[in-house]
């Protein structure tokens, strides 16, 4: 079977479209015969060596690409309960240091990171939720705000940060939305309250907005110290990238999320996507084959939504 594989960091000229054995479900594992999967700036900082650099991935001989996944249950281990040969689903792989992701033929994930994909959209779209949706929903419960509290999110125009605006306002938070000006009529549809443009002093346009500052802030345009100036003090603040998050000053929580799959999780959140509430966006598809144009394309910036390869 054909899966993209590194055996070298460096550009997207590194990529390679291999051929390796099939995966065998083991004890608590599904293997997925994969039809679409989502391309992530995780899928980039592995490929540059950028997470290996900050000592998040060990050296080995071949390093798989790819977290998000959706397709066909086509073979289940012993023990695994909840989903069947045939059924539809999404997944996660959460960990780095593994031999085959997710942009593969096929993939085997454990069955805890997997659920039914959501009923009415393609398996292109179904693919763009799990990383991006958990992310924001994780990060969220990590902030532990309440109702009718205010969060700041930042790059609330891209995949992560629409699903932060959204979820946000699921649960009765008030948002100020930061993106580009051309964005502020996408961020407002998808719940935004406030709106200010990230080319603004965040702290001073923040504060004119919400006295004292945010609650919290979900900084997934990994914006900083100016993020965390726009939130008040004895506030929190969730960092999503690695080596971004702020020193913690005035008494604000300030903590790196790091997602983790989570099959009951992501099954709230594919409800959300059947009901309305949840909104998928696709930038571009591609066929895997061209697996090193998605790269560019993603380094390139200003998409609104993912690239997606598919398989089949």
């Amino acid at each position: 079977m054909r899966a993209v594989v590194v055996h070298a960091f460096g550009g997207p000229e590194v990529l390679r479209i291999a051929d390796v054995p099939m995966p065998v479900a083991a004890e608590g594992q599904v293997r997925i015969r994969v039809q679409a999967a989502t391309v992530n700036p995780v899928d980039l900082a592995t490929r540059s060596g950028a997470l290996a650099t900050a000592g998040l991935l060990p050296a080995r001989d071949v390093i798989g690409i790819g977290w998000d996944v959706a397709g066909t249950v086509e073979q289940t281990g012993p023990g695994v309960t909840g989903v069947e040969c045939g059924d539809q689903v999404i997944g996660l792989s959460d960990r780095l240091d593994v031999p085959l992701g997710t942009q593969a033929e096929h993939v085997l994930l454990d069955a805890d990171a997997v659920t039914a994909a959501p009923a009415g959209v393609s398996p292109v779209q179904a693919a763009t939720l799990p990383l991006n949706a958990l992310t924001a929903a994780q990060a969220l419960d990590g902030l532990d705000l309440k109702t009718g509290q205010t969060l700041l999110v930042t790059g609330a125009a891209g995949a992560v940060g629409g699903f932060a605006v959204q979820l946000a306002v699921a649960r009765g938070l008030r948002v100020v939305a930061v993106a580009g000006a051309d964005d502020e009529p996408l961020v407002r549809e998808l719940g935004a309250e406030l709106f200010v443009p990230r080319t603004a002093r965040l702290g001073e346009a923040v504060r004119s907005l919400v006295p004292g500052g945010a609650h919290a802030a979900l900084d997934a345009a990994v914006a900083g110290a100016a993020a965390l100036d726009a939130v008040r003090s004895g506030g929190a603040f969730a960092a999503l990238v690695a080596g971004g998050a702020p020193v913690p000053l005035r008494g604000i929580r300030v903590f790196n999320h790091w997602i983790r799959a989570d099959a009951t999780l992501l099954a709230e959140l594919a409800t959300l996507v059947e009901a309305g509430s949840l909104t998928l966006r696709v930038a571009e598809t591609m066929p895997v084959d061209r697996v090193a144009d998605a790269h560019r394309r993603l380094a390139e910036g200003g998409l609104r939504g993912r690239l997606v390869l598919t398989l089949q």
